[in-house]
């Protein structure tokens, strides 16, 4: 197992962009980025032994300072959506930005994925990996506090690639980090992904309007094309959504905060199995519904429907539905989340 990092290139303003490279010896190679703390590469061998890249990128800096629809990075301070940009915390109300139609996303203008983090390399019992850290100041995007947020990639030699997350604040703030990875266990720009098997530890559902705000009910999936309870194809009922999958999914929890099974993809021809498991109460399912062919990487591009995103993470617009679990995060208090991705083939 080997962590190695070089120079990716530099911001306009000179400061440089470091990306590390994570290998544990059996076929599992992650590539992250300092901008954005965002994955590059997530390569891993099919039933034949041919490695692809199965999460979508970027093939230059400058293509990614172009702006993207955060491939493979951290979103924050909140990630996914707040009504209208606006939130009460104690008495005092926020105003962020709005920048999806009537909604904030993501953070606003300048989000966690487009920031600089600070980076280091880790390594331990069976992992290598790279620690990710960013210092948002109080009124950054008009948050209030002060945020320390971390996100640590680890690489085990049990082909898991593991994402935790921490924050601590100086004030009382509103936090949702995830990786906003977009998975096509094919291999990046080859086809869609709506015969990839899919499978969702979810008995409820969020409803949400048309700027896709939630109603505030947790509906059941039953009878709905939200039902993943079973494997079956992404696209066996996508056509019933009303352009494609962007919905938030209430996990099945014994306890709240545990780390249990979220979801199963699957690519039948090239035998791919990725399973996912989380502390977080949510996923986010999207996909990739705003994709048109414009972006790609070597020859190869991404059309809609060309990849899955399961954003694990707490619900969107809790800060205005106290009935959700909680996005607040206070002095003394550290937010802690973990995803893990385990990697398979299917024989």
């Amino acid at each position: 197992m080997k962590v190695t990092t070089k120079v990716y290139g530099k911001m306009p303003d000179g400061q440089e962009v470091y990306m590390y490279q994570l290998e544990n010896g059996r076929g599992l190679t992650v590539r992250a980025m300092s901008l954005g703390a965002t994955l590059t590469a997530v390569e891993y061998p099919d039933r034949d032994g041919r490695s692809e890249n199965v999460t979508l990128y970027l093939e230059t800096l400058e293509d990614y300072l172009k702006g993207h629809p955060c491939f493979g990075s951290v979103c924050g301070r909140y990630a996914n959506r707040i009504a209208k940009g606006r939130f009460e915390l104690d008495g005092v109300v926020y105003q962020l930005a709005t920048n999806n139609g009537p909604n904030h996303l993501h953070g606003g203008r300048v989000g966690f994925h487009q920031r600089l983090w600070r980076h280091e390399p880790v390594q331990g019992d069976g992992f290598v990996g790279v620690k990710f850290t960013y210092v948002s100041p109080d009124g950054e995007e008009n948050y209030p506090g002060t945020l320390t947020a971390t996100v640590i990639y680890r690489v085990t030699v049990d082909d898991r690639l593991e994402m935790e997350y921490f924050a601590t604040t100086d004030k009382p703030t509103v936090v949702n980090l995830t990786n906003h990875a977009y998975w096509n266990l094919a291999g990046a720009g080859i086809g869609t992904v709506l015969d990839h098997i899919l499978q969702i530890n979810a008995d409820r559902y969020l409803p949400v309007d048309e700027t896709l705000i939630p109603l505030g009910e947790m509906a059941p999936v039953d009878g709905t094309p939200f039902d993943f309870r079973q494997p079956k194809p992404i696209g066996q009922d996508i056509e019933k959504t009303g352009g494609g999958y962007d919905h938030c999914f209430v996990l099945n929890k014994a306890r709240p905060g545990e780390l249990s099974f979220c979801a199963r993809l699957e690519d039948r021809k090239t035998g791919r199995v990725m399973e996912v498991f989380t502390t977080q109460p949510g996923v986010q399912v999207y996909t990739a519904n705003g994709l048109n062919g414009r972006l790609g990487a070597h020859g190869r591009t991404y059309p809609k429907f060309g990849a899955v995103c399961l954003e694990t993470q707490h619900f969107p617009d809790s800060p205005n539905r106290p009935e959700f679990p909680s996005t607040v995060l206070r002095p003394g208090e550290t937010y802690h989340e973990l995803t893990v991705h385990h990697f398979s083939v299917a024989k």
